[in-house]
């Protein structure tokens, strides 16, 4: 169903897209307004081999840089609702996934990657502001091995989604996030709306029913991680358990909080690395920690989380002493 917005005396018509191009289009054109001035898109139809990336060629690439020290890597499909989910969408997302779990195939697209960037200059210096004194390639690679997303950008709700995010935890669930967007134009004006905000897409937690939201356990954020970070977190759980045997550990979609009346720290595992939200203010944080890089997060994001906090990032167990003080400072907090 169609829909219109009013506004400053205008009425806005939805945008009814006949060819998936032209929503193709819309992306590539206003990637900066959707999804951030941090972020950097492109396509490269035509200019790879299908083989690469599983026999399918993405609609886009996108890095999002927002949080430079964990930036994302997107896969990016763009998709009319009118096609036919399981024998169009579903397909050709599955075949991303296949990519991801190849190294030579993830390799061969770094290698396509970098030698497309250094191809053309504009890129590569949009490259080198977000990046700094870190060389393309090896950013690359980094970025790539820790961050393996796959952004489904839809003009409509497919219904079939939820059904398939419910049955394929470890794939769909894990790695696709799926966003829906819409154009509005008046007189020669345009108006965009995009469900969920980018912004918010890695903080949205499913609604699920229980036998769903069993399957958000330790071993579905541990699998495929390095066999370091399986061991890092192992030693962090011991020691809040050992701390108080009443702490518990609470897997969801996007993270593991630890908490006893309340939450007081968010675990988020990825590949060779690991994220911890504490919540103590960013003060006590860098007094705290000094060995390991401390982030102070945006005002949105500690709302999210419901109070002051900090990310702490995690590499190996090297100074791990210093981040259990501050989880268990934040545990005597939450107490109070």
């Amino acid at each position: 169903m169609k829909s219109a917005i009013y506004m400053d005396g205008n009425r806005f018509f939805e945008t009814e897209f006949k060819m998936e191009e032209e929503f193709e289009n819309i992306v590539k054109e206003h990637y900066k307004t959707l999804f951030g001035p941090e972020t950097i898109y492109f396509d490269l139809k035509n200019k790879i081999d299908t083989r690469t990336l599983g026999s399918s060629i993405p609609d886009g690439f996108l890095f999002d840089f927002n949080d430079k020290e964990n930036p994302e890597f997107y896969l990016v499909e763009v998709e009319l609702e009118k096609h036919d989910f399981y024998t169009h969408i579903f397909p050709q997302i599955t075949k991303f996934f296949a990519f991801f779990k190849n190294s030579t195939s993830r390799n061969n697209l770094i290698d396509k990657l970098f030698h497309f960037i250094k191809s053309n200059p504009q890129l590569e210096e949009d490259f080198k502001e977000h990046l700094g004194k870190k060389e393309i390639y090896k950013a690359l690679k980094d970025i790539i091995e820790n961050s393996q997303n796959i952004l489904l950008i839809l003009d409509e709700y497919k219904l079939e989604l939820q059904e398939v995010l419910e049955t394929y935890t470890d794939t769909w669930d894990k790695m696709v996030r799926v966003e829906v967007l819409k154009q509005y134009t008046a007189n020669n004006k345009e108006i965009f709306t995009l469900n969920p905000d980018f912004e918010d897409i890695g903080f949205i937690e499913p609604i699920a029913s229980e036998e769903v939201a069993e399957k958000y356990s330790e071993k579905y954020h541990l699998d495929g991680v390095e066999q370091n970070i399986s061991s890092l977190y192992e030693k962090i759980k011991t020691a809040m358990i050992q701390l108080d045997s009443a702490i518990q550990i609470n897997p969801q979609k996007y993270y593991i909080s630890i908490r006893k009346h309340r939450n007081f720290a968010f675990i988020g595992i990825r590949k060779k690395k690991m994220n911890i939200v504490v919540m103590l203010p960013y003060e006590n944080g860098i007094s705290l920690i000094k060995e390991h890089t401390v982030k102070q997060l945006a005002e949105s994001v500690q709302k999210f989380y419901n109070g002051p906090c900090f990310q702490v990032i995690l590499q190996d167990d090297a100074n791990l002493i210093e981040v259990l003080r501050a989880l268990e400072e934040a545990y005597k907090q939450q107490k109070t």
